[in-house]
This record gives structure tokens, sequence and C-alpha cells, in this order.
């Protein structure tokens, strides 16, 4: 059931592996937004990922707890505009950090557009001090000599302590 149109409800999803900054600034966003966020880890059976499933759900969960219109939840082997259809959101957030990202979330956007017309995609861009933030750039800076004092700066407590008890 869709939300009525004076109650927007929107899905933020990613795989969070792990959750930044960057994702944080997203669902702040999309709390002030829409009535209703769930923030929902897409799963890819085809996809390793660094982190288990409850790993980071229990990060996500950590990191939103003080926001009280989001939920979290996962899905898997499912289109996002499936899942977004059976949560009722009218909305789906997605993030553009650069070109490229555009490139795909644009034919991403018309693709589902296709499958549901009723459901918009709202796109937001992060401040330029975080744009570079991403899964991947924080998982390559963990081990070296020093690394924690760098890598706090770009993820939640939650996903700090998780990382610190991974890499003693």
């Amino acid at each position: 059931m869709r939300a009525s149109k004076s109650q927007k409800s929107g899905v933020y999803a990613g795989s969070f592996d792990p959750l930044t900054i960057g994702h944080l600034w997203m669902i702040k966003q999309g709390a002030r937004l829409f009535h209703r966020l769930v923030v929902a880890i897409g799963v890819n059976p085809e996809k390793k990922y660094a982190f288990s499933l409850e790993d980071r759900l229990e990060m996500l969960r950590d990191s939103v707890k003080d926001f009280r219109n989001v939920s979290v939840d996962s899905f898997s082997n499912r289109y996002l505009i499936h899942y977004a259809q059976s949560v009722g959101a009218s909305h789906i957030l997605r993030g553009i950090r650069s070109e490229s990202d555009y490139e795909f979330e644009r034919t991403m956007r018309n693709i589902n557009g296709d499958l549901d017309s009723d459901i918009c995609t709202v796109f937001l861009m992060p401040p330029r001090g975080i744009a570079e933030v991403s899964s991947s750039m924080v998982r390559g800076l963990v081990g070296p000599v020093g690394w924690k004092k760098i890598v706090r700066k770009y993820v939640s407590l939650a996903v700090y302590q998780k990382l610190l008890e991974r890499h003693r």
C-alpha cells in the first residue's frame, strides 16, 4: 500500500559495506524529505561482501537509531523498484557523487520508471567535503599504521567499533 500524496515515503537502498558518513548524510536528508524512510540493504547473491548481512544491519540500525521516521530492512534477489512497491514507497532516494554515478543512476531511474511510473526517483548530491567518501574507500584505508585516526572521520561510531573488532 503506497503512502498517500500527503504522506511521502522513501526507500534508500545500498550495500552499506560499510556504512559511511556519506550514507548518513543521505539518510538525514531522506528523513527530512519523507514522512517515512526505509533504509534497505540490498543483497546481491553474486557479490562478496566485507561484512555479513547481520553485521551491516546491526551497524546500520545502531547508526540511525535517533531518526524516529527511519526503519532498517534488507532484501535479496529483487529489483529495487519491486522492493519499493512491496513497502509502499512513493519515492526512491539515490545519491550522485560523480558523472559516472549520474550516468548509472539516470539509466536505473529510466528502467524503474518503465516498471512503475508512479514511484519517483529523487537524486541528491552530497556536499563537497564528503562527496568522495565511499565504502570501498573506507575499506581501502583500513590496515596501515595510523588507519584508526583516518578512518574514524569517515564512519559512524557503530561502524568504527565494528572495524576495531575486526582489525585489532
